[in-house]
């Protein structure tokens, strides 16, 4: 019987489902999802995800409990952290890496393959 699928595994498969995505290592550890060379967030393996958001934007996820300070910008609006931890949290990290890919789609369309 094979095992579930883990946290990282089941964002990588709905996100590889969207039109325009590419994904893979990045420089730093962590696994990227970007659209046209734009980065939407990164995971760092199945325990927490992490994103840039438009300040207004980070605002108001942050009031919503949606996401919380990036640890490495600890004190700035924009870079964003949220813990995974069980099913909801992986439906909350797809949403929230959603509201990037609709936003750069909106603004630069999805790009077409070389």
């Amino acid at each position: 019987m094979a095992d579930p699928p883990t946290a990282s595994e089941r964002i990588k498969e709905e996100l590889m489902s969207w039109p325009g995505v590419e994904a893979g290592p990045g420089e730093r550890g962590e696994f990227a999802f970007k659209v046209g060379g734009r980065e939407i967030g990164h995971l760092h393996g199945d325990r927490s995800a992490h994103f840039f958001f438009p300040k207004e934007t980070w605002l108001e996820l942050f009031e919503q409990g949606r996401v919380e300070y990036h640890p490495v910008f600890p004190d700035r609006q924009g870079p964003a952290a949220r813990r995974i931890e069980n099913d909801a949290d992986v439906r909350h990290v797809i949403e929230l890496l959603r509201l990037n890919y609709d936003r750069i789609v909106a603004r630069h369309g999805v790009p077409t393959k070389a």
